[in-house]
C-alpha cells in the first residue's frame, strides 16, 4: 500500500486548482438510474470513492465510458436491474445506500449490506429506513445487511429529526419516481444537495425548495426521467482544507476553480485566525498570518462549520499564539486523531468525545502516521507539511477517496511530498 514521504517547514505559493466535488460526482450516478437516456458527466474527479460508485453502478446492468479528460457517459440498459449490491463494494463506501431508492423504486426491491466510509463515529440510517417505510416500504434486516421491498412507492410527508445531508439527497430520488407528492421537512442545504435537484429537474424532475429546510418532490408514478448533462460544482471541502494549509503557510498561495461562496464560514475564521485573505467570483489568495490568533470554533451542518474542515482547522490552532476550544457537534468519534497530533508535540486536552482545548503554539516534530480517516488523513498532511523534518504518512487509500493526485498538487505549490 503507498504511503507519502512529506519534509515539512516549506512556505508554499503558486497556484492550485480545487476539482469537483466528491459528495456532488458520487450522487450523480445512482441519480442516472432514475433516468431512461443517457447521462452525460463532466468536471469528475479522479478519486477512488468515484471508481467505487462507478463500480456500483455497473453491477446493478448500467454501463459507463470515458468520454473526454474528466468526462464520463453513463449508458442506460432496457433490461430489469440487479437488486443487490454487492458487498466487497458498497461496505466501503458509504454512498452506497443512495442506489438503494433507485432501485426500490424501479424494481420494487433493494438489497445491500451497511455502508461503509470513514470511521468517525455513529451515523445510523434510522432515516432512510423511516422514510421508505413512510412510502410503503416493507424493510427486513438480517446478519447479510437489509432487504427492502415495495409494491409501490407512495409521496409522504417525512420530517428529519437530524439533519441529514445523505438522508435528504436519498429521500429525494426516492420521491422523484413515487406516487403522488412528497414533503421533506427539517432537510439539509449543502450546495450539493441544489446541483443534484437542478439536475433532476433539468430531465424532467418536479422538485422544489432544494437548498432550503422544506423541499417538495411532486412524483412521477414510475416514469422515467429524460437524460442529461451535468458539471459537476467545485468542492467546497477540498478548496477548504487548502485555505487552511495557506492559512498555516501559504504566501499569495491562489486556490482556484473554486466557488468562495460556499465557504463563507470557514474564510471567516481563517480571517478571524489572522490569515490574508482576497477572492474572487472563482478564486482565494492567502498568505498566512505573521501571528496566528486562537479561536473557538463550534462544527454545525451547512452552512456552518463544516465537520469535514475541523481535523484540518485543528493543526491550524496548534500554531495559534493562545487557547482556543474545539466542539465537535456531529460525530463523537472525529477528535481520535488528537492522539496523533499530541505525539508529534501539540498540546490538545480532549474534554469529552466532543471537545478539545488547544494551547498554542506548539512545535511540532516529525513523525509516522496511519490516516484513519479522509479528513483526519489530509489533517496528518497538513501537520506532517508545517513540522521540520520528514514524516510518513500511510494508508494514503483514505486520502485518495476525496483528495486527487494530492501530492502532484502540494509539489506544485513548493511542497516536498512524494509517494512510495
Amino acid at each position: 500500500m503507498s504511503h507519502f514521504i512529506i519534509r515539512g517547514g516549506k512556505t508554499l505559493s503558486g497556484e492550485i486548482p480545487v476539482r469537483g466535488a466528491k459528495n456532488h460526482a458520487t450522487k450523480m450516478f445512482p441519480a442516472a438510474l432514475l433516468c431512461k437516456e443517457p447521462v452525460v458527466l463532466t468536471h469528475m474527479p479522479v478519486i477512488e470513492d468515484v471508481a467505487r460508485m462507478r463500480d456500483l453502478l455497473s453491477s446493478v446492468g448500467y454501463q459507463t465510458v470515458d468520454t473526454a479528460s474528466r468526462s464520463i457517459r453513463i449508458i442506460p440498459t432496457t433490461r430489469s436491474l440487479a437488486t443487490e449490491l454487492p458487498r466487497s463494494i458498497a461496505e466501503r463506501i458509504r454512498p452506497s445506500i443512495l442506489f438503494a431508492g433507485p432501485l426500490l423504486a424501479r424494481e420494487g426491491r433493494a438489497q445491500f449490506p451497511h455502508p461503509g466510509g470513514c470511521v468517525i463515529g455513529r451515523r445510523p440510517i434510522d432515516v432512510f429506513l423511516e422514510g421508505w417505510r413512510a412510502m410503503g416500504a416493507v424493510i427486513r434486516e438480517n446478519s447479510a445487511g437489509f432487504d427492502i421491498r415495495a409494491r409501490e412507492l407512495r409521496g409522504t410527508d417525512y420530517t428529519f429529526r437530524l439533519v441529514s445531508h445523505t438522508g435528504t439527497e436519498g429521500l429525494m430520488m426516492t420521491a422523484v419516481l413515487a406516487k403522488g407528492r412528497t414533503i421533506l421537512r427539517n432537510a439539509a442545504l449543502e450546495p450539493e444537495i441544489a446541483a443534484l435537484a437542478k439536475f433532476l429537474n433539468a430531465c424532467g424532475a418536479r422538485i422544489q425548495g432544494a437548498g432550503t429546510p422544506i423541499i417538495s418532490i411532486e412524483g412521477t408514478g414510475g416514469k422515467l426521467l429524460k437524460g442529461g448533462t451535468c458539471q459537476i460544482i467545485p468542492d467546497r471541502l477540498e478548496a477548504g482544507s487548502f485555505a487552511i494549509l495557506a492559512a498555516l503557510l501559504g504566501k499569495d498561495l491562489k486556490i482556484t476553480q473554486c466557488d468562495p461562496a460556499h465557504m463563507e464560514v470557514l474564510l471567516a475564521y481563517l480571517r478571524s485566525a489572522g490569515a490574508g485573505i482576497e477572492q474572487g467570483k472563482d478564486w482565494l489568495s492567502i498568505t498566512r498570518a505573521a501571528k496566528l490568533q486562537p479561536v473557538n470554533v463550534r462544527t454545525h451542518e451547512y452552512p456552518g462549520f463544516a465537520t469535514d474542515y475541523q481535523a484540518p482547522f485543528m493543526v491550524l490552532l496548534t500554531q495559534a499564539h493562545g487557547e482556543s476550544m474545539v466542539f465537535e457537534t456531529l460525530f463523537e468519534g472525529r477528535l481520535a486523531y488528537v492522539e496523533d497530533l499530541n505525539r508529534m508535540g501539540a498540546h490538545i486536552v480532549p474534554c469529552d468525545l466532543h471537545r478539545a482545548i488547544v494551547f498554542g503554539p506548539a512545535k511540532l516534530r516529525p513523525r509516522n502516521f496511519e490516516s484513519p480517516d479522509l479528513r483526519a488523513g489530509m489533517a496528518f498532511v497538513i501537520a506532517a507539511l508545517v513540522a521540520r523534518g520528514t514524516s510518513r504518512v500511510s494508508n494514503v487509500y483514505q486520502i485518495d477517496r476525496g483528495y486527487e493526485k494530492l501530492d502532484e498538487r502540494l509539489q506544485a505549490v513548493g511542497a516536498d511530498i512524494k509517494r512510495e
